[in-house]
């Protein structure tokens, strides 16, 4: 079977460790994650996306950590995955958040240091940094989810509960 540089689970999983399944749920999330990300609908993201997505669960790893964790997954260099490769990153990098500590960790990286809060503006701010192209109501989305009050921000509480009912 040829390789197509779309980068594969199997490939993934023989460098990244054991094969890690989310629930039904959270794959589904995972989908919904990558087709925002597969803007041109290819079935394919750039890497660049995938390096994001580790940033965005709270992780910091270095140029060369991602540069290994991106060769493991595209080997031909292509510069594109499929879903099956980001899963199986994204799995195994969900595996790894296990403390309150790695919550916040990631809470901190979205977080206006004025409120404490994660308010629509910060999102929205963010996404553009990294160059993603997230519409409006898909920022607000996101913010709706973990607003378990309904004032329009996102707590370190509320952050705490969303990601801990998340069953990884």
């Amino acid at each position: 079977m040829a390789h197509r540089g779309k980068g594969t689970a199997a490939s993934a999983r023989k460098k990244l460790g054991p094969k890690l399944e989310l629930s039904a749920a959270h794959k589904e999330q995972m989908r919904e994650a990558f087709d925002l990300l597969d803007a041109d609908g290819t079935g394919t993201i750039d890497v660049r996306d995938l390096k994001v997505s580790i940033r965005a669960l709270g992780f910091d790893p270095t140029k060369e950590e991602l540069r290994r964790v991106v060769a493991e997954v595209d080997k031909e260099g292509a510069g594109k995955i499929g879903f099956d490769a980001f899963y199986s990153v994204m799995a195994q990098k969900m595996s790894e958040i296990d403390s309150k500590e790695d919550i916040l960790k990631a809470f901190k990286l979205f977080v206006d240091k004025d409120s404490g809060r994660i308010a629509f503006k910060n999102l929205k701010q963010i996404a553009a940094e990294i160059g993603e192209k997230l519409t409006d109501e898909e920022l607000q989305e996101m913010i709706n989810e973990a607003d378990l009050n309904g004032d329009g921000e996102v707590t370190e509480q509320e952050f705490l509960k969303v990601m801990k009912r998340h069953d990884y």
